[in-house]
């Protein structure tokens, strides 16, 4: 991957410069305690000036306002926002990854006019509903049903998990069409106006004291059925180019962040100690910062491994999935750490509502934090699912031998 990105050193110049001139200063301290209605402002400030910049759609179609950009230079710019330790656009994720992949791909040019300029206002921010209480892995069982009638779909079910719906003007919504059908075969795919009748939004109080999540009671809830996604049926289809924008250069972001992060921990490591001298001088806790180190560089080879691949034209495969779970438990490893150097100190949780995960250094809410990336995006148990069919070629369903 080195040699592919030696020829953009001119863009990442530009982009180091830009952010030189624009990053906002000290913005995690100044964020941190502040509401999440300040949170929120702060990250439509930020999305703007990314926008203005040209940076904020790198991975969009010029014709649809996004950056164009290829995806050497998409690497780029997510390893030196990682490096400068930009604001993440956590309130954004859904409205510029999930949205268009999906509108890009199976939308109509209706849907694509409508939605994508409105998205690059900064204006209009999206959710997704596809977990349910009793279906959340096993998506393909969801039970929120969505009957035809004349122009509309009448919608009735609960949705959980939904990240930022509170803020959320639109929601991509999977719902069951056919329950006569095989479980993947009967689900439909459907853009909803939050702001609809019926519609009840319910936030869930995590342990760091935010409310990222949120319930969605849809109770008799019509949606035009100009706004299904692809045909009739076709939901699991359309749900997995949704879910594939996840992967790659979000994992880079990830990767790189946690890199950068390493530095705050060998500065707490560094602080007295309450025993005399330094964290660092004791050989336990060198012997932990020295399996963090090595983990946020091993992730780095990984990720680093699949771009070469994928900008090679050689994807696919389970790596996201070895990355997903590799990650999600390194980074409890990290944060754990963190909680230890930081003592009683530490086990205060500080508001980071939008700040979003380690790179905080706030130990206690990150290391609280850290546990939900076990279960978002695909639980780490499915994750293994995936890697032991796709990879080792294990059967779905083991027959076990009957008899002596």
């Amino acid at each position: 991957m080195i040699e592919e990105l030696k020829a953009h050193e001119d863009f990442r110049q530009q982009v180091r410069e830009w952010l030189a001139r624009n990053l906002p200063k000290d913005w995690q301290t100044e964020m941190l305690g502040a509401s999440e209605d300040e949170h929120v402002a702060f990250q439509k400030r930020w999305f703007r000036q990314m926008r203005d910049g040209g940076y904020v759609a790198p991975h969009w179609p010029k014709e649809w306002g996004g950056g164009g950009m290829s995806f050497p230079q998409q690497i780029v710019l997510f390893e030196e926002l990682a490096r400068a330790g930009a604001p993440r656009l956590v309130l954004y994720f859904i409205s510029l990854y999930h949205a268009p992949a999906t509108l890009l791909e199976w939308g109509s040019d209706e849907q694509r006019k409508r939605h994508l300029p409105a998205i690059l206002t900064g204006d209009e921010i999206w959710c997704q509903g596809f977990s349910e209480p009793g279906a959340g892995s096993d998506l393909a069982s969801l039970r929120t049903k969505a009957e035809r009638r004349g122009d509309v779909y009448v919608i009735n079910g609960q949705k959980t998990w939904s990240s930022n719906a509170y803020r959320a003007r639109y929601c991509l919504l999977l719902a069951r069409t056919d329950s006569s059908a095989p479980k993947h075969k009967g689900i439909s795919y459907f853009i909803l106006d939050l702001e609809s009748k019926g519609v009840t939004r319910r936030p869930i109080r995590m342990l760091t004291g935010g409310s990222h999540f949120c319930e969605l009671f849809l109770d008799n809830v019509e949606i035009p059925a100009e706004n299904r996604v692809g045909e009739e049926g076709q939901g699991w289809a359309v749900a997995q180019s949704t879910l594939a924008s996840e992967r790659g250069l979000t994992a880079l972001e990830f990767a790189e962040r946690m890199r950068q992060a390493l530095a705050l921990l060998v500065r707490d490591a560094s602080k007295p100690a309450p025993w005399g001298g330094r964290f660092i001088d004791d050989d336990g806790i060198r012997r932990q910062l020295v399996d963090v180190h090595i983990g946020t560089e091993t992730l780095h080879v990984l990720v680093g491994n699949m771009l070469t691949r994928a900008l090679r034209g050689d994807g696919g495969g389970s790596e996201a999935s070895i990355i997903k779970i590799y990650h999600s438990e390194m980074l409890q490893k990290f944060t754990d750490l963190g909680v230890q150097l930081g003592g009683i100190s530490a086990q205060y949780v500080q508001s980071v509502l939008m700040g979003g995960g380690y790179e905080s250094g706030y130990w206690m809410h990150d290391n609280l934090y850290s546990w939900a990336c076990t279960i978002a995006g695909g639980s780490n148990e499915i994750q293994r699912n995936i890697i032991a069919e796709k990879t080792l070629g294990l059967p779905r369903e083991p027959k076990l031998a009957v008899g002596p």
